[in-house]
C-alpha cells in the first residue's frame, strides 16, 4: 500500500543555488566567464606543449595533458549548468544523469592518476636526474598517461551502477549543482547504508592510492632537498614542483573537506560551493598558477600570442 503512493523518478530537477531569478542571469555570466577561461587558459597550455620546441619535455607533456583533462572535466559539469541558469528548466533525465556521474567519476579518477604521474616525474627528475632520460622516455611517458586515463574506467562504471541500481521512487528534487553522488543517495528508497558502505571504501581506496604516490614522491623530494648545500639549489629544486604541489593541495584540500569531513559540519550550500571548487576553480586556475612561476611558459606564451 506504501509503494503505491511513490512515484517512480525518470528524471531529476537539480536545484542548484537558492538564489532568486535575478541573480540566475549574473550567475549565467559569471560562469560563462569562467568557463570561457578554462577553455583559453588551457587551450593555451595545450598549444604550446605541442608546439614549442623548448617544452618538448616529459614534465610539460603530462601538462599538456593535463590541461586537456581540466577542459574535459568542466565541460562534463558547465555546459548543463549554464543551460539551467539561461532557461530556468533544471530538470536532467535519469539516463543523462547517469552519463553526467560516470564520466564525472572517470575523469576524476583520472585526475587523482595523473597529478600522481606528475609527482613521480618530478620525484624522478629531483632525486635521479641522471637517469631521468632514461626512466621517463617518451614511450614510458605514454604508457602512464594512458593508464592513467582507463584505469579509472572499471571502478568508475561499477560506482555508477551501483547508486543508479538503487530505487528513486520519492523526491526527484537533486539538492545539488550536478550528479553527484552523496546528494542522489540522499533520493534513494530503502535501506543505502551497504550501497553506501561499498561506494566510499572503493572511492577512498582509488583516491587513496594515487595521493599516497603524491604524498610518497613530495616526502623523497624534500628530504633531498633539505639536504642540498646551498640555497640557490634548494629553491631550484623546490620551485621546479612548486606549481604541481599548490594544484594538488587545492585539489585533495577541497575534496578532502567535501568527503571527508562529517556531513553535519557544513551545509548542502556549502556542499555547492566546495563541489565547484575541485570541479571549475581548480581547473581556471591551472594556466595561472603553473605559467606565473614558470620562465619557459611565460616565454612560450609570448611568442604564440606575438604570432
Amino acid at each position: 500500500m506504501a509503494r503505491e503512493n511513490y512515484t517512480i523518478v525518470t528524471e531529476f530537477i537539480l536545484l542548484g543555488f537558492s538564489v532568486g531569478p535575478k541573480f540566475q542571469g549574473i550567475l549565467f555570466v559569471i560562469f560563462l566567464i569562467i568557463y570561457m577561461n578554462i577553455l583559453m587558459g588551457n587551450g593555451l597550455i595545450i598549444a604550446i606543449t605541442k608546439t614549442d620546441p623548448t617544452l618538448q619535455t616529459p614534465m610539460y607533456f603530462f601538462l599538456g595533458n593535463f590541461s586537456f583533462l581540466e577542459i574535459c572535466y568542466t565541460s562534463v559539469i558547465l555546459p548543463k549548468l549554464l543551460t539551467n541558469f539561461w532557461s530556468h528548466n533544471k530538470s536532467i533525465s535519469f539516463l543523462d544523469c547517469a552519463i553526467q556521474l560516470c564520466f564525472f567519476l572517470i575523469l576524476g579518477s583520472t585526475e587523482c592518476f595523473l597529478l600522481a604521474v606528475m609527482a613521480y616525474d618530478r620525484y624522478v627528475a629531483i632525486c635521479k636526474p641522471l637517469n631521468y632520460p632514461l626512466i621517463m622516455n617518451h614511450k614510458v611517458c605514454i604508457q602512464l598517461v594512458v593508464v592513467s586515463w582507463i584505469s579509472g574506467i572499471p571502478i568508475s562504471i561499477v560506482l555508477t551502477y551501483q547508486v543508479f541500481s538503487l530505487s528513486f521512487c520519492g523526491s526527484n528534487k537533486l539538492n545539488h549543482v550536478f550528479c553527484d553522488i552523496p546528494p542522489l543517495l540522499k533520493l534513494a528508497c530503502g535501506d543505502t547504508i551497504m550501497t553506501e558502505f561499498s561506494v566510499y571504501i572503493l572511492a577512498v581506496l582509488f583516491g587513496m592510492a594515487s595521493f599516497l604516490l603524491i604524498l610518497w614522491s613530495y616526502i623523497k623530494i624534500i628530504t633531498l632537498i633539505l639536504k642540498l648545500p646551498s640555497a640557490t639549489g634548494r629553491h631550484k629544486a623546490f620551485s621546479t614542483c612548486f606549481s604541481h604541489f599548490i594544484v594538488v593541495s587545492l585539489f585533495y584540500g577541497s575534496i578532502a573537506i567535501m568527503y571527508l569531513s562529517p556531513q553535519t559540519s557544513h551545509s548542502e550550500e556549502t556542499d555547492k560551493v566546495l563541489s565547484l571548487f575541485y570541479t571549475i576553480l581548480t581547473p581556471m586556475f591551472n594556466p595561472i598558477i603553473y605559467s606565473l612561476r614558470n620562465k619557459d611558459v611565460i616565454a612560450a606564451l609570448r611568442k604564440i600570442l606575438l604570432k
